[in-house]
């Protein structure tokens, strides 16, 4: 899921980033940009998308505590990833509730 995650994360980065310039190209677009993102299937693709990138980090400080030898252990590296998986839904939550 780690690298799915990054895989999905680049491949919006072009649609991220122009929906960032149009945003800040004027009070205009900014508004035209906030009732877009105000349209719930967009709201739920960002959503999926900030997922996304807290699951690619987590799972990035998974893999570098792996790369220092710590839990590489069958079970261990099982329970970290269990973890990894309920700390990234945690944390989309928290922060889809802050900026629904």
């Amino acid at each position: 899921m780690h690298r799915v995650s990054g895989a999905v994360l680049f491949l919006f980065i072009p649609l991220l980033l122009w929906l960032l310039q149009r945003s800040l190209a004027s009070p205009q677009t900014f508004d035209a940009f906030r009732s877009a993102v105000s349209n719930p299937l967009l709201k739920l693709m960002l959503l999926g998308l900030l997922w996304a990138y807290l699951h690619h980090l987590c799972a990035g400080v998974r893999h570098l505590a792996l790369d220092l030898d710590c839990g590489t252990e069958l079970g261990a590296a099982r329970v970290s990833s269990v973890i990894v998986l309920a700390v990234s839904i945690g944390l989309t939550l928290i922060a889809g509730a802050m900026l629904w």
